[in-house]
């Protein structure tokens, strides 16, 4: 039989701390903070919302504090049960209970991730990351995914802007934009046509604004810039439209009258115009006509290869009209097209009766006057 010493109660002191110590382990190595989603990416003036179960798979009851630590100060949160905010929660044996945790991210913060934990009493910690995907700012933005369009001039060119307000509060904000002399320029949201659009605090709307150019303008590379703005904060947006050139084309006469006069059966050539009016080069100019039946129309050229802007070509138009056309009034039409445009007149053509029937007619009303002169001075007597 052993005899009681100092050394052999020392020995079994220390042999129940550590036995005591091991239970506390176990004690909080059966309690477990669970959340499916530890890492998660967001913009900058986001929030972020954790569902967290408190488990208990130990044998005693878990009543610990609970709090969010290595957060960073300019973040805040709210710690939830139920509607209750807490610091400390109590959990039975074998049961888990569900807190929420909601982290609110400012907007001005700087890109990158961030860690912190959600910690139960001394030895229970859950960690968390947060990335930040870009750099945030406290004021408003205006984007599009395409900032150039090109087109000719009769074209209208939409762009697709989104607005977001990223500041903490409600703005409303008036929409502005730059363009050059002649431009008209329109925002629409949602369809309708607006000058202003008010915005929640973290919140997009998107922007459709339409723009079309003047009638008259050359070609080349024009710049409309946007803007969205309040009294303290404004985004601004550079748009580009590209104007490939306008296509026209005018069809007259050099004195610009569009009537002459035929005789029945004859023709007569007519001195015509083409003018390129747009800015672009014109090709393939053809010409065609549209007359009354019997008719026939011959243009010399047929064909004009090229006319360059603001220059002209002569070409002529030979009519020739029915030999049986009664006098009057009868209207020819002649087009000039391209592939790109076209252009019409309606040239107006008065048929006369031919001089030799006219003479015809006099020499027989003379017969006439002569049969009847000489019968009278034959038998006026009897």
């Amino acid at each position: 039989m052993l005899k009681p010493t100092k050394e052999l109660g020392l020995f079994l002191f220390l042999l129940l701390g550590m036995i005591f110590i091991d239970c506390h382990a176990i004690q909080a190595e059966g309690v477990t903070l669970y959340t499916p989603n530890t890492k998660v990416s967001v913009a900058p003036g986001e929030s972020v919302s954790y569902s967290i179960d408190v488990i208990n798979n130990s044998k005693e009851l878990w009543n610990e504090e609970i709090s969010v630590t290595g957060i960073p100060r300019s973040w805040t949160y709210t710690l939830k049960s139920g509607i209750l905010t807490i610091g400390q929660i109590a959990v039975l044996p074998g049961e888990r209970k569900t807190l929420s945790l909601k982290v609110e991210i400012p907007f001005q913060v700087n890109k990158g991730n961030y860690r912190f934990s959600v910690t139960g009493g001394k030895s229970v910690s859950l960690p968390l990351t947060i990335n930040i995907s870009e750099k945030g700012t406290n004021q408003a933005e205006l984007t599009t995914e395409q900032s150039n369009l090109e087109g000719n001039s009769k074209s209208s060119f939409n762009f697709k802007a989104k607005l977001q307000n990223r500041t903490a509060d409600q703005q409303l904000y008036a929409l502005m934009a730059e363009s050059p002399r002649g431009w008209e320029v329109e925002f629409k949201v949602s369809g309708k046509q607006v000058s202003s659009v008010e915005m929640e605090s973290n919140t997009t709307k998107d922007i459709n604004i339409d723009v079309k150019p003047p009638t008259e303008i050359e070609a080349g590379t024009y710049k409309i810039f946007v803007s969205a703005g309040t009294e303290s904060t404004s985004a601004k947006l550079e748009l580009e439209v590209v104007i490939t050139g306008t296509y026209s084309v005018e069809l007259t006469t050099p004195t610009g009258l569009v009537s002459t006069t035929l005789t029945a059966g004859e023709g007569k050539r007519i001195e015509m115009v083409v003018k390129n009016t747009g800015s672009s080069e014109l090709t393939g100019i053809s010409l065609k006509a549209s007359s009354p039946s019997n008719w026939n129309v011959e243009f010399d050229p047929q064909k004009v290869d090229k006319i360059l802007p603001g220059k002209e070509a002569t070409v002529y138009a030979t009519i020739k009209a029915d030999k049986k056309a009664i006098p009057g009034d009868y209207v020819t039409k002649i087009d000039v097209k391209t592939p790109e445009t076209s252009s019409q007149i309606a040239f107006r053509v008065s048929v006369q009766t031919s001089m030799l029937w006219g003479w015809i007619g006099i020499l027989i009303i003379i017969a006439s006057l002569g049969v009847v002169f000489y019968l009278f001075r034959k038998y006026g007597r009897r």
